[in-house]
């Protein structure tokens, strides 16, 4: 099937907790339920605190990808665990 393609980008590679969740959760909530969308952030904080908060928001984390450059790609399906 291939690599799922997001319906929806954001980089908070810019940010800091706990605005990182906040712009992830922003984004997100423009989303339709099903919908991806792939979120950029740094290593450390954010990739161990974004992904679990928006999986206790109902959302499903479909991939945490390393970039190799001290970022991740984090792949959410908006819903997804409803």
């Amino acid at each position: 099937m291939g690599a799922n393609k997001a319906d929806a980008f954001v980089d908070i590679t810019d940010v800091k907790c706990p605005v990182t969740f906040v712009k992830a959760k922003v984004a997100i909530e423009e989303l339709e339920d099903g919908q991806l969308l792939e979120i950029r952030m740094n290593d450390g904080e954010p990739v161990q605190n974004v992904p679990r908060s928006l999986k206790d928001e109902g959302h499903k984390v479909l991939n945490v990808d390393n970039n190799g450059d001290g970022t991740y790609a984090v792949l959410v399906e908006k819903g997804g665990l409803e």
